[in-house]
């Protein structure tokens, strides 16, 4: 019986061990994660498309509600066509990009805790809740965004100006890998919700595979099939397997992206209330740190190897 309590004692120990160095392992600092902040003095952006005429940029000066002598208040940037075509070109015709730059985004900072609201104007194509979906992805947190065309317009490269807006606002670096899985998110609900004839239903759906992907650490491809299979049926919704191929895709590429599965449900809370009120609680998703569950498992293990035992020698 000593033998067999060594045993265990060393077994332990080694395993509480290899969670610790699993644990620190998954802890990843990047040397060149954040760049200075260019003014620290702004928190109020406008990344304007590079060729409105100046009868369409005060259209969409006044789409912002803000007048020229208030515009001093915001810094300014620009989309690039170049730059549309670079992020959406892979994902959308180059015909349909156009050779003008013309969406144009506002943001402005807000409170800790307050979340992502994306409100739009002369946006077609894109619903509020899309931008929202992947700005989260990209990893913005915590502002009030206005997107507008000085005419109606799809809105894709809007998310390019927003990413860039942000990036410059924050000091906070966006990788060109996070923003291309941000953009082919975007475009690849929108093509959802033109498949299945309905904006809403699609940009919860998106929501709610994200959440099941990060919420239960989901990588394998027949895992992230499994929680967009299981997420349409709850929404009732009616995919066709190009469809599950095509998210199937996205979310792979999606899972690969830090985002906490907290700020997930914090930045988009109004696309989760709606999930919530159609029956899709993820509110009581074990988001606990990673020592936490590492310390669980084993205590697991560990109770059912004494109780193994009791049974053998109690």
């Amino acid at each position: 019986m000593k033998n067999i309590n060594r045993l265990l004692r060393g077994w332990m120990v080694a395993c509480l061990t290899a969670g610790i160095l699993l644990a620190g392992g998954s802890i990843k600092v990047s040397a060149d994660a954040v760049v200075e902040k260019e003014d620290t003095s702004f928190d109020r952006y406008i990344a304007f498309g590079q060729d409105l005429t100046n009868a369409e940029k005060q259209k969409v000066l006044s789409s912002f509600g803000i007048t020229n002598e208030e515009l001093k208040d915001y810094k300014t940037i620009e989309i690039t066509n170049q730059e549309e075509h670079e992020y959406l070109g892979d994902y959308i015709d180059a015909s349909v990009i156009g050779k003008r730059a013309l969406s144009s985004v506002m943001i402005v900072k807000t409170e800790e805790g307050s979340g992502i609201n994306v409100t739009t104007d002369n946006i077609g194509y894109c619903t509020s809740g899309m931008y929202v979906n992947a700005l989260v992805t990209a990893g913005l947190k915590d502002a009030e965004v206005k997107v507008a065309g000085p005419f109606n317009i799809s809105g894709t490269s809007a998310l390019v100006g927003a990413m860039k807006a942000y990036a410059v606002m924050t000091g906070q670096e966006i990788s060109k890998e996070t923003m291309d899985t941000a953009t082919n998110e975007l475009v690849a609900t929108a093509e959802l919700a033109e498949t299945i004839d309905d904006k809403e239903k699609a940009e919860e759906l998106i929501a709610a595979v994200k959440q099941k992907i990060f919420a239960d650490g989901l990588t394998s491809t027949t895992d992230i099939r499994d929680a967009v299979e299981s997420s349409a049926r709850a929404l009732d919704i009616d995919l066709k397997s190009e469809d599950v191929d095509q998210i199937v895709d996205l979310m792979e590429k999606v899972s690969k992206v830090d985002i906490d599965v907290d700020a997930i449900k914090e930045q988009a809370g109004a696309i989760y209330d709606k999930l919530k009120d159609a029956g899709i609680d993820l509110g009581k998703v074990d988001t606990k740190g990673l020592f936490e569950k590492v310390g669980d498992v084993f205590a697991g293990i560990f109770e059912a190897i004494v109780d193994f035992f009791k049974g053998l020698f109690g």
